[in-house]
């Protein structure tokens, strides 16, 4: 029971902590003259997934590398098939245009080059230097890329993200440093009670690190993500619930994974075999499924939604099994293999070469 406080207080340290961060330093920032826009795509959009951060660099420092890995792959796979297609069963989700065009091709890209690394066992302090630098041009882009919309859209960002009013609590200087300076503080204790218990749990169940982080640790972290996609959904702001998780998973990568691997020094982050030939190839194999589900109609179904959590189920169930070498594995793999996969394989290769059923949305 200790060891189940210690990982809730630590998930709601984490939580409390990005928020306070993230209030802080967007607060500051607009203090001093930054457009709500580029407020919105840097720290807002990385404040989310500042919880990963936390725990991936927390697990490198503590030594404990199979967390870190585990944590950042589990989180991609978490927030397509449990995030998507809870947030789809609620409502039909759209698919911005752009997310199409441009993200998922790039969400792709770096999960490709995230197993190309990954391939020599090892993801060491260039490879890390790599993603984080390719995550310092990808945020250029994007914040240069969005000088060029339409009034609409930065008014979009001011309405949300507003500077302090004069003599509200968190107006003064200090109190904005204050904010962050806590933040950070429950960010860092918070991702060290999670990792403990992690450990303590993984050391209970009899499995690796690793699962520990392809779950638990990846579920707990993605909670910020679970809260703004599904408080979106309900809203009926639908392509921001997409967005969301389309931009963590490309953070996580290049964000988490580099600073993790910077982190770990000359050491590197060593891949288990088990990760290099399964969870990352499951990962790119969610990455990939998203091209023919967004652009059918560009809209996430409610069936499309059933069946990535169906899948998530799957997923987990096969860890389990794995972990504790069940008799069941072999034919729960096969029927997997042989029958549930191609058949979904089938499915959305008809969806996308048969007519369009639904009508292309404007403006989503």
């Amino acid at each position: 029971m200790l060891t189940v406080g210690m990982f809730l207080a630590g998930l709601v340290a984490l939580v409390a902590g990005a928020e306070l961060l993230v209030r802080g330093a967007s607060r500051l920032a607009l203090s001093f003259g930054i457009s709500p826009l580029v407020v919105g795509l840097t720290i807002v959009a990385f404040g989310t997934s500042a919880p990963e951060v936390a725990v991936s660099v927390g697990a490198v420092l503590d030594g404990q590398t199979d967390i870190a890995l585990g944590n950042v792959v589990g989180s991609n796979i978490f927030n397509v098939l449990f995030i998507l297609g809870l947030s789809a069963l609620i409502t039909p989700l759209l698919v911005n245009i752009q997310l199409i065009r441009q993200e998922i091709p790039i969400l792709v890209g770096t999960s490709l080059l995230l197993l190309v690394l990954s391939l020599d066992g090892r993801i060491g302090l260039l490879d890390g230097t790599l993603l984080f630098g390719l995550l310092l041009a990808y945020t250029a882009f994007l914040v240069i890329q969005s000088r060029r919309e339409t009034r609409a859209a930065n008014d979009e960002f001011a309405a949300e993200i507003r500077p302090a009013d004069a003599g509200s609590w968190d107006s003064p200087l200090y109190m904005q440093l204050l904010l962050m300076a806590g933040g950070l503080a429950l960010l860092v204790i918070g991702s060290q009670w999670l990792v403990d218990a992690a450990v303590v749990f993984a050391r209970a169940l009899g499995v690796s690190d690793v699962v520990i982080g392809l779950t638990i640790v990846a579920a707990g972290t993605s909670m910020p993500e679970v809260a703004t996609s599904i408080t979106a959904a309900i809203k009926g702001e639908r392509d921001i619930a997409v967005g969301n998780v389309v931009g963590s998973n490309t953070f996580n990568i290049l964000g988490c994974l580099g600073l993790s691997g910077i982190t770990s020094g000359s050491l590197g982050l060593a891949v288990p075999e088990a990760v290099l030939n399964f969870d990352i190839w499951v990962m790119l194999a969610v990455s990939l499924a998203c091209v023919p589900v967004f652009i059918t109609g560009r809209e996430i179904a409610r069936w499309e939604g059933a069946v990535f959590l169906l899948y998530y189920v799957a997923y987990v169930a096969y860890l389990i099994l794995a972990a504790q070498q069940h008799a069941a594995l072999d034919t729960f793999s096969s029927v997997m293999m042989g029958f549930v996969v191609p058949l979904t394989v089938i499915t959305l290769v008809v969806v996308l070469l048969g007519p369009r059923s639904r009508e292309p949305r404007q403006g989503g």
